[in-house]
């Protein structure tokens, strides 16, 4: 089977084996399984195909064959080959067999995939009594054995396919399941605003210290890769603190082909892993994020004597982790060619107290460069807007752009969107972003003393006037066609009484 292969059949297939689950555990359960299972068989059809290619060259060696094979992205046990699963799903015990499977390829792959697996059980009482469980095993193994999940490099000829089938289930559970999906979603035209506003070069590294399942990461590579000729010449770094979800991230990784990354698992805020030689926090040239909105229980406790100073500027409220976030990314921009942009909730932008005395100092150290606002209904499991906040360590000047971009969208039922492309939302956000200029009520450059002024406050109603004027009335004309529709009437009530007394009444 040669033909070129077509995402939205992949991306059908996939979507179909979900159904498999449904009505028996929930999305936030299954989509685990899913995407495990997606990855597993992704692994065994790069293993079969080469191990095939190799075959056909060297048939007569399979000494040789075997050492060729050791030199694969990923090494693959015999035992643990989806084929060798599929085959055996009649019997009983697939849970047990598919565990196995994925701790013997942990196993071979240490360096690559320690602790991928760990959070993940086939064998696990959530899928039921031990025959029900044998049962949706079965039909998970059948759905993935179907031709259009057949993922041979040989037929497919890129990675996209198969990553962009991830990032497809990924949105769709986020979508299906709401808040808790979305904790760790940032739609696809949010990421490549950010990732456009970033704009990473060639030989930069890139930090999420909230990764959830890493698409916004992937898609400041991705801006190498289309600036440059699909140069892999950049280094990607995460951290997420939910276990299941930074295995998410690892995998989504290497269905992208994208290597040469590193993704901890801890918390940001309380225990950063991200550090380097001298162990102090690692700077990155481009550091961009979508932490949990108003996060309560942040970790004030440990902030104010933290060992990296990341709260010199003042500690945030503990129910609201906003700045936490921020101060941490503020932190690890490297001192010349460091730039970020957070998502995050408006209050930030007016917020008074502690958060108000952090944003005065931020903006006094010239380091806010813009502020973005964005329609609401853009992320999955909240219907508030948000906006986009860009700090630079080397501004070009000391003013604040301030973009009100929250009226333009394409409306959507449950959620809205921005649209991509030439003469798209996006590139309007990102063309006056670039030109940091005013443009009536659009966007307003303010400056240090109209920040001041303002009390350090944001609210970017306060810089963009998008007050439309009312079209005068002309009440002259008006009274005119009062007065017609008044005459109008009265005919018409005279005919409708000739009419009624023709009729008797």
């Amino acid at each position: 089977m040669n033909d070129q292969i077509k995402q939205d059949e992949v991306n059908k297939a996939v979507w179909a084996a979900c159904d498999t689950f449904r009505g028996t555990v929930s999305a936030d359960v299954y989509k685990d399984y899913v995407l495990t299972m997606l990855f597993l068989k992704y692994l065994s059809d790069v293993w079969q195909d080469h191990y095939d290619e190799y075959k056909k060259q060297y048939g007569d060696t399979p000494e040789l064959i075997a050492e060729l094979m050791t030199n694969e992205r990923f090494v693959l046990p015999e035992s643990a080959n989806f084929t060798t699963l599929y085959k055996a799903r009649h019997e009983p015990g697939n849970g047990e067999r598919i565990d196995k499977a994925l701790h013997a390829i942990e196993e071979a792959n240490v360096g690559k995939l320690r602790d991928v697996f760990q959070d993940i059980s086939f064998n696990s009482n959530k899928l039921g009594e031990e025959k029900q469980k044998n049962d949706i095993l079965c039909h998970l193994l059948e759905d993935f054995s179907r031709p259009e999940l057949n993922m041979r490099p040989s037929r497919i000829g890129n990675l996209d396919v198969i990553g962009n089938a991830y990032e497809f289930l990924i949105k769709n559970f986020a979508a299906d399941a709401g808040r808790k999906a979305g904790e760790f979603y940032t739609p696809p035209e949010v990421s490549e605003l950010m990732a456009e506003i970033m704009d990473m070069a060639e030989g930069e590294e890139a930090c999420d210290p909230t990764c959830g399942s890493g698409s916004l990461l992937m898609k400041c590579g991705r801006r190498v890769q289309a600036k440059f000729g699909g140069s892999k010449k950049y280094a990607l770094y995460g951290q997420e603190s939910i276990g299941s979800t930074w295995a998410l991230a690892k995998m989504n990784m290497f269905l992208h082909g994208e290597d040469n990354h590193r993704i901890e698992w801890g918390d940001t805020i309380r225990n950063p892993k991200l550090l380097d030689a001298e162990d102090r926090l690692k700077h990155f040239d481009v550091v961009v994020a979508n932490p949990p909105f108003s996060l309560d229980k942040w970790g004030v406790d440990t902030a104010e004597n933290d060992r990296f100073g990341r709260f010199r500027r003042g500690v945030p409220p503990k129910t609201k982790g906003d700045y936490a976030f921020i101060l941490h990314m503020i932190e690890t921009m490297k001192p010349k060619t460091g730039r970020m942009a957070v998502v995050a909730p408006h209050g930030v932008l007016f917020r008074g107290s502690s958060e108000g005395k952090i944003r005065q100092k931020l903006i006094e150290e010239n380091l806010l460069e813009a502020v973005i606002g964005l329609p609401e209904k853009l992320f999955y499991g909240t219907g508030i807007p948000a906006c986009i906040l860009i700090f630079r360590k080397t501004k070009a000047d000391d003013k604040v752009l301030f973009i009100d971009a929250s009226r333009e969208f394409k409306s959507g039922k449950n959620q809205n969107q921005l649209t991509t492309g030439p003469d798209s939302h996006v590139s309007k956000i990102v063309e006056t972003y670039r030109n940091r200029a005013t443009v009536d009520k659009y966007a307003y450059l303010a400056t240090p003393e109209e920040l001041a002024e303002n009390d350090y406050n944001l609210n970017i109603p306060r810089y963009v006037d998008t007050f439309e004027e009312e079209e005068e009335i002309d009440l002259v004309a008006v009274r005119a066609e009062r007065l017609k529709l008044k005459a109008e009437l009265a005919t018409l009530e005279e005919k409708m009484d000739g009419y009624l007394k023709e009729l008797g009444y």
